[in-house]
């Protein structure tokens, strides 16, 4: 099976999640809470359905990981894992920072992603060796070498007012250092814009798989870094998320293993 065959439902699917994000946007929408501060709507599930269906229209027999329905695992050694709405709370509000995000992971690697801002109609993607792209133009990491030149950007996560560790610390230390931070609510966005050179660094805790693999691909192929937060390799299931143009990365490393 070839790359560029995943590749082309993945855009396919991505592409079709934003049409059906556009056209609900504005529009009245049941949301419910999965949590305090967590929000699902109805929209998330139409797109994730649709998603599913294209897939398993192509490739029944792989396997898939999505945010909002649980299903069963498969032999394939194929896992799609997709993200079918990732900023709902911005979309819920109508906040123009939204998209859908795909990767596809092989015996337990990310070979490709593919994430889709339909307000920008922004399509940015890669495939594991062959670079990242936007809209199909080459895109590459920013050349800022010091955390104080830095645009970064992060995200809370959403047990928050519960959990101590809540990344209010490490915004304290960074917002001190870096040149501005952002918080725009969506990680995936936030992953392929520091690809795209307009963040030099990204951070964020109790991300899912489905928020980051995409990104993580994206980020890579485009020259950046991720680890976790003490530098080690990135696990996409894990906690810790930390991706950067690789010039800035160890001091944003130094800067997330301070205490306070």
């Amino acid at each position: 099976m070839q790359l560029d065959d995943l590749l082309d439902i993945a855009i396919r699917a991505v592409q079709e999640s934003g049409k059906i994000q556009k056209e609900w946007l504005g529009k009245d929408k049941k949301v419910e809470l999965k949590g305090e501060i967590n929000l699902v709507t109805e929209v998330d599930r139409i797109c994730e359905g649709r998603i599913i269906e294209i897939i398993k229209g192509v490739f029944p027999e792989h396997s898939i990981l999505t945010e909002e329905t649980p299903m069963p695992g498969g032999s394939s050694p194929f896992r799609w894992i997709i993200d079918p709405l990732d900023g709902t709370t911005n979309y819920a509000h109508g906040y123009p920072c939204f998209c859908t995000s795909i990767a596809v992971e092989m015996e337990g690697e990310i070979v490709l992603g593919a994430i889709y801002d339909p307000l920008l109609d922004e399509l940015f993607t890669a495939q594991q060796g062959r670079g990242a792209f936007l809209n199909g133009e080459r895109i590459t990491v920013s050349t800022t070498e010091q955390l104080t030149n830095a645009l970064i950007c992060t995200g809370f996560p959403y047990d928050l007012r519960e959990s101590p560790v809540n990344n209010l610390n490490h915004f304290a230390n960074f917002i001190m250092e870096a040149r501005a931070i952002r918080r725009d609510g969506s990680a995936a966005l936030d992953l392929c814009y520091v690809a795209a050179g307009r963040f030099d660094g990204f951070w964020e805790l109790k991300l899912n798989p489905w928020d980051v693999a995409a990104g993580k691909l994206i980020v890579e192929e485009a020259g950046g870094v991720t680890t976790n937060f003490r530098g080690a390799r990135l696990d996409i299931y894990g906690q810790e998320t930390l991706a950067s143009n690789g010039r800035i990365h160890e001091e944003m490393v130094r800067m997330l293993g301070q205490e306070k």
